[in-house]
């Protein structure tokens, strides 16, 4: 695909400069630059070219014609808006009353029944030893695939996450189990710092890989082992680990503060949302109801 004229353009280095300095992370970046792009192309002009009320006519044809879901418009909303209030610095009072639905989804969870069932359908031991690291220790897709040698601390039985969501660091407590099949795995490979190297054609490349196995090949082996498994739950992903995991502590009846920490949210409310997919609470509050309703049912002559 050609390269299209705004990367050329200096605005584009400077949103690219902006960003840099406000500190946002590489995928806001680049989830931003898109939204700028997309923009620029649907007008074909520069975007100090674009007024306030083509502002306005694009975000209405993106969401009554283009259909994109809140999640999108509010990439879109943010992007566009940090470029004109940060580079162009315009004071539109279109940009002050940008606002999108928030989705009240909650999250696919798979029991540890069914996690269990999935893994023992993946049939690569590399995609056993990422998802099971991912799922034992609740982490993000691209935290586990960027883990190096040098975070796993056998002795404190902690795994050091630098630089996750919003670039905080935070420990994570490693089971010893998983702790017994990452070093299992690592001897297959033997990469000075990488603990899940791109193996190349044949698995040989893994000890002088400098980049992290691909993204699809975990996701494809995930969605094969899933349907392996016979679980018919929708949109099962590599973050439902993550999910789960969250659940599953919650579950066990560990604090809400100390999951908070271990998922690295910056917002208790972040966490609670797993309040309402845990079913252990909710058993105990129907047999409480119960007791206190109970023979309403002979109360009238």
């Amino acid at each position: 695909m050609k390269k299209h004229w705004w990367f050329e353009t200096k605005w584009h280095q400077k949103t690219k400069k902006a960003l840099q300095v406000n500190g946002k992370g590489s995928g806001t970046q680049k989830a931003y630059i898109r939204a700028m792009r997309m923009l620029v192309e649907f007008y074909d002009k520069t975007p100090d070219k674009i007024s306030e009320d083509e502002l306005q006519d694009y975000f209405i044809h993106r969401q009554d014609t283009s259909k994109w879901a809140p999640s999108t418009m509010r990439i879109c909303y943010t992007g566009i808006k940090f470029f004109y209030m940060h580079v162009l610095k315009r004071e539109w009072h279109l940009l002050k009353i940008l606002k999108t639905k928030h989705e009240k989804r909650l999250p696919t969870i798979l029991s540890q029944e069914e996690v269990r069932r999935i893994f023992s359908c993946i049939t690569t031991f590399h995609n056993y030893a990422y998802l099971t690291t991912v799922y034992s220790c609740g982490l993000r897709l691209q935290e586990g695939l960027h883990l190096q040698t040098s975070d796993i601390d056998g002795t404190r039985k902690i795994i050091h996450i630098h630089c996750g969501k919003g670039s905080k660091d935070r420990y994570v407590p490693l089971p010893d189990s998983t702790l017994l099949l990452l070093r299992s795995y690592w001897k297959t490979h033997r990469n000075k710092n990488l603990i899940f190297p791109a193996l190349g054609r044949g698995q040989s490349r893994g000890v002088t890989a400098t980049t992290p196995m691909s993204i699809s090949s975990i996701q494809g082996a995930l969605k094969k082992a899933t349907c392996k498994a016979g679980i018919k739950k929708k949109n099962v992903s590599v973050h439902t680990m993550r999910h789960s995991y969250a659940t599953h502590l919650l579950e066990a009846g560990i604090n809400i503060r100390t999951i908070q920490q271990y998922l690295g949210h910056s917002q208790i409310e972040t966490t609670m949302v797993y309040l309402h997919l845990t079913s252990s609470g909710q058993e105990d509050a129907c047999r409480l109801i119960n007791t206190v309703m109970g023979g309403l049912e002979h109360g009238y002559h």
